[in-house]
């Protein structure tokens, strides 16, 4: 089969670990007889330096044509350290949010056995978590009126959500939940915010149509806390733009490195994959980046194309590669695998998946991954 992909490699690692996605798709192609055409284009800190816009029109315009986007990491330093800056590399990916209608991002979040001494957190408390956070990803605050007085002394940020903004990402997690444990956590402020009023009334009515779904309701704070307390209690959280902001990024801590985090940005007619770490401009051309996160947003790329068996094989290779130890120093700072080491053992395992441990452990481990 032939899809059109859309490549955003960004600022500061983005370009590296994206090349290693790129290189996992590479070898998807010739053990499942796919084809991949690519188009790449800029948004971020570069687009603004060469451009002046995070996000060029000629951006916007293949995004809306491919069957998918990859994109890598935005973020830049001049600008993050200068709150006064009018132009923003964020602007770009709120803006392409807002243009191809990207209303739902969804972040798993599991334990890694090999990963658990890892976490801070006790490895009792997380064996065994494996969530999916639907964040509703246009809407709410972040998308809201913003006014700031003439004497800049009050600022105002709005929220606001309609019935069916919530409902179109309620479907798709329910859905999800359905094909695992069967359960959702809305995660709101009801007893505060008359949003979050809106979103349980909503969800309540919605949830009679997923009658084989448990549906379950807690408050922010007390979500933010269960979190570490307790993720295995956790299937599917449903939550507004800000709350899922933040949870998310808290979740990541109890994978034992966000180099592992992937994600995707769904619309009804697109779809944007991409790692959850930022562009980490202190890496940048170091050949220390973990790729592994932007090649897990490779499986789900996959699976939003329906290649599930090509996708399991991406998981499988990067669930061999921490077996292995064959991972960089942000998993183990003993290790001395590169960027592009680890995606080459990554590929080397999807073209030989039927090979044993020992024969990884003492061939593709020690020759293949340096060639």
């Amino acid at each position: 089969m032939k899809f059109n992909i859309t490549t955003i490699p960004g600022d500061g690692i983005g370009p590296e670990v994206l090349h290693q996605a790129k290189k996992a798709l590479k070898a998807i192609e010739e053990v499942y007889d796919h084809t991949f055409i690519y188009d790449e284009k800029l948004m971020g800190a570069c687009a603004i330096d060469k451009l002046g816009t995070p996000l060029p029109d000629e951006t916007i315009l293949s995004c809306k044509k491919s069957d998918a986007i990859l994109f890598g990491a935005i973020g830049d330093p001049k600008y993050d350290n200068d709150p006064s800056a009018k132009v923003r590399p964020e602007q770009g990916l709120l803006k392409l949010r807002k243009e191809l209608g990207l209303f739902c991002n969804v972040r798993p979040v599991k334990a890694y056995e090999q990963l658990i001494e890892n976490s801070p957190l006790k490895k009792n408390i997380i064996q065994g978590t494996d969530i999916e956070i639907y964040r509703e990803l246009t809407g709410g605050i972040y998308f809201g009126i913003k006014q700031l007085s003439d004497d800049e002394k009050i600022a105002f940020d709005g929220c606001s959500y309609s019935v069916e903004e919530i409902e179109r990402v309620a479907h798709l997690a329910f859905k999800s939940a359905q094909k695992r444990r069967k359960k959702v956590t809305l995660v709101d402020k009801a007893n505060v915010l008359e949003t979050s009023r809106l979103w349980r009334k909503t969800i309540t009515n919605l949830s009679k149509q997923y009658s084989d779904v448990k549906i379950d309701y807690m408050f922010v704070d007390n979500a933010a806390m269960q979190l570490i307390l307790n993720p295995k209690q956790f299937d599917v959280i449903l939550t507004e733009n800000l709350f899922g902001d933040i949870l998310s990024d808290e979740a990541s801590v109890i994978g034992g490195s966000i180099g592992m985090l992937a994600s995707a940005s769904i619309g009804k007619e697109n779809a944007l994959f991409e790692p959850i770490h930022g562009s980490y401009p202190e890496g940048k051309g170091k050949n220390i980046a973990n790729p592994l996160a932007s090649i897990l947003s490779v499986a789900l790329l996959l699976k939003h194309l329906a290649l599930y068996k090509e996708a399991e094989a991406i998981e499988r290779a990067v669930d061999k590669s921490l077996e292995l130890g064959i991972t960089t120093q942000d998993i183990d700072s003993k290790k001395d695998f590169g960027t592009s080491e680890v995606g080459d053992f990554i590929v080397d395992y999807i073209h030989n998946q039927e090979d044993n441990n020992l024969n990884f452990q003492n061939i593709h481990m020690g020759q293949s991954t340096i060639i």
